[in-house]
């Protein structure tokens, strides 16, 4: 994906992107010298997202507030940290949520994000995580500057009503029935509905078919991850990403 958008943008011959599997314990120091090797910054991915804040110089609002960085960018000397997650996130969204009733899956790195970018914007986020004490914390941690968030039970999930549904769990990873394991009533789904499904498993997740077929607006992880690349591009080259040769390098490639 990454590589192809350089390739629109006429940077092929001077950049590649190409990925470094890194232990937790040589992370930091190994990253310390990619600068050194002319590296002009990395995407940073699970379980390394809190280290590659902490390491940071800098950081965003979105990076310290979520307390965790998806983006590093090296420039003069220094390490700057972002988490391009959130407006990955938001820019997916079909229509942006505005007074939405949200419902955020999980409580993991990408469902802090997800709280993060939607509580500036939609009416009320809810957060259910199967075990109820981390979605508490995830509540507590998060600024809540309208009073807008709370964690929910697996009834309160279930029985909504919710405009927006965003699936930050493992759930689908193994072709597994949604709704066995998370708190959503099928017959709840519907043409008033937008579902995020952020797994992404090299074609439509059953919780995205199964919404489809219900009628629901639906975004599926692949068009996450483009967007967040996107905009970690974005921060690296300046340049606006060419969104369409992303989607159909990620879909096609």
């Amino acid at each position: 994906m990454q590589n192809a958008a350089l390739e629109a943008l006429g940077l092929g011959g001077e950049w590649t992107y190409g990925s470094l599997d890194l232990e937790p314990a040589e992370f930091v120091d190994r990253v310390r010298e990619l600068p050194g090797e002319g590296y002009v910054g990395v995407n940073v991915t699970i379980p390394h997202k809190r280290a590659a804040l902490e390491l940071a110089d800098q950081a965003s609002k979105a990076a310290t507030e979520i307390g965790a960085a998806n983006t590093l960018s090296f420039a003069d000397g220094v390490t700057h940290a972002e988490n391009t997650d959130a407006i990955g996130l938001l820019s997916a969204l079909p229509e942006p949520p505005a007074g939405k009733r949200a419902l955020v899956l999980g409580a993991g790195g990408s469902a802090r994000a997800a709280v993060w970018a939607l509580e500036g914007q939609a009416g009320s986020v809810c957060v259910w995580n199967r075990t109820p004490e981390r979605a508490a914390e995830l509540v507590r941690d998060l600024p809540d500057s309208q009073g807008r968030l709370a964690s929910v039970s697996e009834d309160e999930a279930r029985s909504g009503p919710f405009d927006l549904v965003v699936n930050c769990t493992a759930v689908g990873m193994d072709g597994e029935d949604p709704f066995e394991h998370l708190p959503l009533d099928p017959d709840r789904i519907g043409d008033d509905m937008t579902l995020v499904d952020l797994v992404y498993v090299g074609g439509e997740s059953r919780l995205v078919r199964e919404a489809r077929e219900r009628g629901a607006s639906v975004v599926d992880g692949l068009e996450v991850l483009v967007q967040q690349g996107g905009e970690s591009l974005r921060l690296w080259t300046g340049m606006d990403p060419p969104l369409d040769v992303m989607r159909e390098a990620v879909r096609n490639g």
